[in-house]
């Protein structure tokens, strides 16, 4: 199994050899490789069993650090860096060569972020490339926001997780693009549309999926866990697995048709910060209980609310559209 702790040197020194560690973020845990060596970004999609046409983010621990490796900031970019960096938002950016195209699945634009945790900053800040790091998960799973998460899932096939404790946004960071200075919204995520635009203006979001994602995280069906995952109104729901052993995930009340101990609920205060952090380990529970389905409402579709009702979405066996 995979050593847990906080030893900064330690995973450097793996990293700085070709190794591939878990990190933390304040989004999800990572499985990070260095972005500049080909053959270790190779391991981190064979850990994942990650298909190659699917493009990583590329974290680094400062603005100063991504201008080195990408080819230029537009305008609206650089006013989004400056209001979210660190922090839970990514950019799609034209690259140089020194990113191997193995990382951008054959793009021109690579994906690139600052996290906001202490830990990972530290050992950003120390290293002499960036960090290639998807969400540290078996391809397509529950993205992990614990590193107990990632001893469970990877545990056998890496040497060092980096233990930051729990993550505090709990979904993966909003994804935002550019065609000249306007912006485009590829992945909803832990900065919300509303401060996007308060930023930036208006801009786009970008519904489509499909087989050849230009950035990631915009396959169709993601975050998913083994159970099967109904998405839609509670009761319509309820009725239609009557037969089956069921388990619930609720926004804030709970729902007395069903044992308390056959359901999750995401934020008894009603807050949607809470229920996005809580969102994937409440599904990690009921992919472990003894039910058949499971079973899920969407939640009030502003704010955070969008980028958890995006996560159901993509992890859901079935659902019924939300906009």
């Amino acid at each position: 199994m995979a050593i847990i702790g906080s030893d900064i040197l330690y995973a450097q020194k793996l990293l700085e050899t070709s190794g591939v560690v878990a990190v933390p973020t304040e989004t999800v845990y990572g499985l990070a490789a260095n972005a500049y060596d080909e053959a270790a970004v190779l391991k981190v999609f064979y850990i994942k069993q990650r298909p190659s046409f699917d493009p990583l983010i590329v974290h680094a621990g400062s603005l100063e650090q991504i201008q080195k490796f990408v080819k230029k900031f537009p305008q609206k970019a650089l006013k989004l860096a400056y209001r979210f960096w660190p922090g839970p938002l990514t950019l799609v950016l034209e690259k140089k060569t020194i990113i191997p195209d193995v990382v951008t699945s054959g793009l021109c634009s690579v994906a690139v972020r600052v996290p906001q945790h202490a830990l990972t900053l530290q050992l950003l800040r120390r290293l002499d490339f960036p960090l290639a790091a998807p969400s540290a998960n078996p391809f397509g799973y529950i993205s992990p926001t614990t590193p107990q998460h990632v001893q469970q899932q990877l545990g056998m096939q890496i040497p060092y997780i980096l233990a930051g404790g729990p993550c505090t946004v709990g979904i993966e960071s909003t994804i935002v693009g550019f065609e000249g200075e306007q912006p485009i919204v590829y992945r909803l995520g832990g900065v919300c549309l509303e401060d996007i635009e308060r930023a930036v203006g208006p801009v786009q979001v970008f519904h489509q999926g499909g087989s050849r994602p230009q950035a990631p995280g915009m396959l169709a069906n993601h975050y998913a866990p083994k159970k099967p995952l109904m998405v839609g109104e509670l009761p319509v729901l309820l009725d239609q697995h009557a037969t089956q052993r069921v388990g619930i995930l609720v926004f804030q009340q709970p729902c007395l048709d069903i044992a308390l101990d056959r359901q999750v609920i995401l934020a008894p205060t009603g807050n949607l910060n809470e229920a996005a952090q809580n969102l994937f380990a409440a599904l990690r529970t009921l992919d472990t209980l003894p039910i058949d389905t499971m079973l899920a409402s969407f939640v009030p579709n502003t704010g955070m609310g969008r980028a958890i009702n995006d996560r159901l979405k993509k992890a859901a066996t079935h659902q019924v559209d939300y906009r």
